[in-house]
């Protein structure tokens, strides 16, 4: 019988990032930071390994094998379709763009990039990197690179807990220090930079940049364009955060207890931001606390999650 699993997250200790998913998330790791955790991953760089029951120990991959594709979807697809992340950010992330699906199968035999960002919390002054600046070209935005002022030529946004931010392919962004952050995206990896502050990484030499491919993949976007994308998420009801061809994100403040299912289109992963709860599916309850994953297996219809928990709930469209 499917039941529900809990997930134990991948770590990717990076040069920004800070140590919140320790302190407050309950996140054990002997890196020095995590920087990432992948809450939701069937990946070679990243792989979920589940947590007690008949399936303890045995990795996302290998359960999907088992069990067949239909516990992630009906849908003809050729990998796992999204990649789910906390992310801790203590200093400024890189500025970066992510290709389309037709760039990066072309050119790095891996889909593209879409993905959005619901911000968890934020210290005063935080902001984030949302576009370029209006009327920017692309050669204009080449020439800064060049002339080393390409922070002079980026959209600034302030943010603060609670705000979410929808980034399509093409779309130049970064993360700014002092924010923490769920991140549901396409499963891709795929990142250009263009500009990192000039840091050094592990290896004493400056990180990797990626003008050439950035430059190709960059959408040059209006102002207004900018803010439609940003606010405008299709959404289905008022629990709906983001809503694309890629995926559905919903958040849910839960006092007491609610229904859900997962029908034979889409699993639903959980990620619970805050509280304590649980979930019941068929008469077997599972302990839900802040910072635990759960992947729902698809067709496994309807379950119920209860108590005083924040939650975001992830499916594919």
């Amino acid at each position: 019988m499917l039941k529900p699993l809990k997930l134990k997250p991948e770590f990717k200790e990076i040069i920004w990032g800070g140590n919140r998913l320790k302190n407050e998330y309950n996140k054990k790791s002997e890196l020095n930071n995590i920087a990432e955790s992948w809450e939701l991953t069937v990946r070679n760089d990243g792989m979920n390994i589940i947590e007690g029951g008949k399936y303890d120990n045995v990795s996302l991959g290998d359960y999907i094998n088992q069990n067949g594709f239909d516990v992630v979807t009906n849908k003809k697809l050729d990998r796992f379709p999204l990649l789910i992340k906390f992310i801790d950010a203590q200093d400024n992330l890189s500025v970066q763009v992510h290709p389309d699906d037709a760039y990066g199968l072309k050119n790095a035999n891996s889909l593209g990039k879409t993905e959005m960002w619901y911000i968890i919390d934020a210290k005063p002054g935080a902001k984030l990197v949302y576009g370029l600046k209006p009327n920017c070209t692309n050669d204009m935005f080449k020439k800064a690179i060049e002339d080393g002022n390409v922070e002079a030529m980026l959209n600034y946004v302030p943010v603060k807990k609670g705000d979410v931010f929808f980034i399509p392919s093409g779309l130049v962004h970064a993360i700014g220090s002092g924010i923490l952050l769920a991140e549901i995206q396409q499963n891709s990896n795929i990142t250009y930079r263009v500009y990192d502050y000039n840091r050094i990484g592990k290896d004493g030499k400056p990180r990797d940049l990626h003008i050439v491919d950035a430059l190709n993949v960059i959408v040059n976007r209006t102002p207004e364009e900018i803010e439609k994308i940003r606010f405008s998420t299709n959404a289905k009801n008022d629990n709906c955060l983001a809503c694309c061809n890629y995926f559905n994100v919903d958040k849910f403040n839960i006092d007491g207890t609610l229904e859900f299912s997962a029908n034979a289109e889409s699993f639903n992963s959980i990620l619970c931001l805050d509280g304590v709860g649980e979930i019941e599916f068929n008469g077997e309850k599972f302990t839900l606390n802040k910072g635990d994953s759960y992947f729902i297996p698809a067709k496994i219809g309807d379950y119920c999650i209860s108590g005083n928990v924040e939650i975001i709930i992830s499916k594919i469209n």
